[in-house]
């Protein structure tokens, strides 16, 4: 009996052992494929080039003195002097200074708007039990479709008595469709029994919300709110056609202001410190700085999955 139970424990050792070791194999490239390699790899360095050399250029002009200008035919990658004229002279204007002030109110307050207002949006579009959801979907997506234009969009602002405020820069792009539409796939993806072991546990639809769904949806959130900020701060033209106070004007208006004195003959204050070129390079490299630091910040999040993990099978 001890022999006829240890033979099959026995043949299958041998087996086991008379088996070959398998060696991982490598895919071997043909010639076509690397050469196709190459040549995506050199469209993406000049893509890169493209993209990041004139930026150089305005950073290194900002940081260049005027004489060394005029001897690089008004462009330089590398100065041999350095200067922060331009920088002294642009902190010091009031009119930046007041344009400032109202970009980063217009951003911080816009932003929460929108981000409180697209999560109210989206939640009850994600959930299938939600009476009229389809025709509530229908009718956000038909506002992607059609525009009602500047005028009665103008003729709204203005009979709602949002002209000249800092809140006809806010109100008028309080959502997203698109946004509210990325925001409700994500919270469709959120595995259901979550939902449902909180309902069983006697917990109410804001506190799912606020939760379970808002901080597994982080990445997603930080993502939107970034795409809020960066419209938000780069608001022009509702400043433009609802906004004639020039102490209500956000930093782009008066950069684009900037910009027109500096084109035409017509002297501007800085001109008794510091050239006007060095002074308007300086002017776009601070307008644009604050969104080049917080997005580092805010990129990892893009990577990280945080419902790894959360639903146990």
């Amino acid at each position: 009996m001890v022999n006829q139970a240890s033979e099959p424990e026995l043949v299958t050792t041998e087996e086991a052992a008379a088996e070959p070791e398998t060696k991982p194999t490598t895919a071997i490239r043909s010639r076509g494929d690397q050469i196709f390699d190459v040549i995506v790899n050199i469209g993406l360095v000049l893509v890169m080039l493209a993209a990041v050399l004139p930026l150089l250029v305005v950073v290194a002009a900002s940081f260049t003195p005027y004489a060394e200008l005029l001897r690089n035919g008004g462009y330089t990658l590398f100065p041999r002097d350095f200067t922060l004229d331009g920088y002294r002279a642009v902190l010091a204007d009031a009119r930046l200074q007041q344009g400032f002030i109202v970009s980063v109110f217009i951003t911080v307050v816009g932003v929460t708007i929108n981000m409180v207002v697209s999560v109210l949006f989206a939640y009850p579009l994600s959930q299938p039990h939600l009476p009229g959801r389809r025709g509530l979907l229908f009718f956000a997506i038909l506002t992607t479709l059609f525009n009602a234009g500047i005028i009665p969009t103008f003729l709204v602002v203005q009979g709602t008595g949002l002209l000249n405020t800092v809140w006809a820069m806010i109100i008028p792009t309080t959502v997203s469709v698109f946004n509210v539409l990325i925001l409700k796939t994500f919270f469709q993806g959120i595995p259901s029994s979550l939902f449902e072991a909180a309902r069983v546990d006697g917990l109410g639809e804001w506190r799912i919300l606020v939760q379970i769904v808002i901080p597994l949806s982080l990445p997603v959130l930080m993502t939107i709110g970034l795409f809020y900020a960066v419209g938000q701060w780069n608001t022009f033209m509702s400043a433009v056609l609802y906004v004639r106070d020039t102490d209500l004007q956000p930093l782009q208006v008066v950069l684009r202001d900037l910009m027109t004195e500096v084109s035409s003959d017509a002297p501007i204050e800085a001109d008794a410190v510091v050239p006007t070129v060095t002074y308007r390079m300086a002017a776009v490299v601070l307008t644009a700085l604050p969104m080049i630091v917080v997005y580092p910040f805010i990129q990892k999040y893009f990577r990280h999955g945080v419902l790894l993990g959360s639903v146990k099978e």
